[in-house]
């Protein structure tokens, strides 16, 4: 999120002065970075849980829209950003994946099948295919087919339009582009505290913390962006916006395996269904990544639990996060939120072969010596305040305050797949003053601004044709 904000700030106001100050030694090492992440780019095309169904049968599509047409904005600013030389390796964090939704059982093949008849109304999905034969099954995935006893049927939704993404590389493309053209970048530092000035102008106190110097940086606009320690920079600075909000955080581990053998056999991004009771989160999948150039699989996410909000960061992080305006928000949730307890109970039990067994639902063929264990990055669930008490909140959220000096983002998937909509909105509270006069710019970058390319399916199509050929997402990874 902050490399996109910085990228398209220095777009669109070359001269102005924009420092970026991250406490690791290097860029996209926390949430960022391939291995701390499922590489997806979220476009709703195979998460079940973007398309619920109703009591009376229906299928519910409106977050499954919305969610795609957040990543259809971010799609034509990378398209346009490689056609302008910001992001001059496109092959090193896009690669073309099928997106595919699978289950098995009577009652969720029925779901599955009434979900394609109804996406495919839409432009945005309607190349999804329905597939329920068992032949044309072990065809397109044959390691989740080796060994599999196909008495239980199983059926796919399948998109070719699905993408895999190393946020890791796009960020340090981003910051790479900003940085050549005058972005101070000021890595191994700390945003120990940040105070309002009377001219509405942010001070910010900066720690170097290889040497222990210690320096002030006067800011005309702030924008928050370090991933779970964002919550914790949004109360010091003690914005009634960010009042009642708390953090919950989630860690996560994947299953991977380098195994050429498996990696030909599975080339795909296949998600299927949370038990009942566990949260959005937990929705498992086996998941194709490029990363350097090489193909993995990665099954997960299993959950992990620590007080940390960062990957790297302190077991203080929770306690000290609670404040007398989000006590009760934190409290109401830890009631209301048994499910998810007893779930990150259960994952912290499991031993590597039951993760394995996991996995066999999948790819009933899987060896245990296959596998390894990979421990990724830490989720901070936002806890929003809700009556007299909090609810946990699954999702993305940005916080601006009301005279627009200062920004914030909490809250994970789909987080980064809408880092450019999330940002350009950022930019419309913040810089009303200014936002008309970059509009026609932010239209060059994106063509459908403001328009639902749901509605316009002309566009759509041209727009996607123009995405497609420039992000090279018509040449096999």
């Amino acid at each position: 999120m902050s490399a996109t904000l910085g990228a398209l700030i220095r777009l669109l106001e070359p001269e102005w002065s924009i420092t970026m100050i991250e406490r690791l030694d290097g860029a996209a090492a926390e949430s960022s970075d391939p291995w701390n992440n499922a590489g997806t780019g979220h476009s709703a095309l195979c998460e079940l849980n973007y398309t619920p169904q109703n009591s009376d049968g229906t299928i519910d599509i409106k977050k499954a829209v919305h969610v795609n047409e957040q990543f259809q904005v971010t799609r034509q600013f990378w398209a346009y950003a490689v056609e302008n030389g910001v992001l001059p390796d496109v092959k090193s964090f896009l690669n073309p994946i099928p997106h595919v939704s699978f289950v098995h059982g009577g009652d969720s093949i029925e779901y599955l099948r009434k979900r394609r008849e109804t996406l495919v109304s839409n432009p945005l999905f309607s190349t999804m295919e329905y597939i329920d034969d068992k032949d044309e099954f072990a065809r397109r995935l044959p390691f989740m087919a080796e060994q599999r006893d196909f008495s239980e049927p199983v059926a796919l939704n399948w998109t070719t339009d699905g993408t895999d993404v190393d946020f890791g590389s796009l960020s340090k493309q981003l910051i790479g582009f900003a940085a050549q053209r005058g972005m101070t970048t000021m890595f191994g530092h700390e945003v120990t505290g940040l105070s309002k000035q009377s001219d509405g102008s942010w001070k910010l106190n900066v720690v170097n913390r290889r040497t222990g110097d210690r320096q002030k940086i006067n800011a005309k606009f702030v924008f928050l962006g370090a991933g779970g320690g964002a919550l914790h920079l949004l109360q010091k600075a003690g914005i009634p916006e960010a009042k009642g909000f708390g953090g919950f955080p989630v860690g996560g581990a994947f299953l991977r395996t380098d195994n050429q053998d498996l990696t030909v056999a599975h080339q795909a991004k296949v998600y299927g269904q949370a038990s009942v009771g566990a949260p959005p989160m937990s929705v498992p999948h086996l998941d194709t990544r490029i990363i350097n150039g090489q193909s993995w699989l990665l099954f997960g996410p299993f959950a992990g639990w620590s007080p940390k909000f960062l990957k790297q960061g302190s077991v203080t992080d929770l306690p000290l996060s609670v404040k007398p305006n989000n006590l009760a928000s934190m409290l109401g949730v830890g009631v209301t939120e048994l499910g998810l307890v007893k779930y990150l109970l259960e994952q912290l039990a499991l031993s590597e072969g039951e993760r394995v067994d996991s996995l066999r639902e999948f790819a009933p063929s899987a060896v245990d010596s296959d596998w390894e264990l990979d421990v990724a990055g830490q989720r901070v669930q936002v806890i929003r305040r809700k009556g007299i008490g909090g609810v946990l909140e699954f999702g993305t959220t940005v916080l601006t305050a009301e005279d627009g000096r200062i920004a914030g983002l909490l809250g994970a998937s789909p987080g980064a797949s809408t880092a450019v909509p999330a940002m350009i909105e950022v930019l419309e509270r913040c810089f009303a003053d200014r936002y008309q006069t970059w509009l026609p710019k932010l239209k060059e970058m994106v063509p459908s601004l403001g328009i639902d390319l749901s509605g316009e399916p002309e566009l759509y199509r041209e727009v996607w044709d123009w995405g497609t050929k420039v992000l090279k997402l018509d040449q096999s990874a």
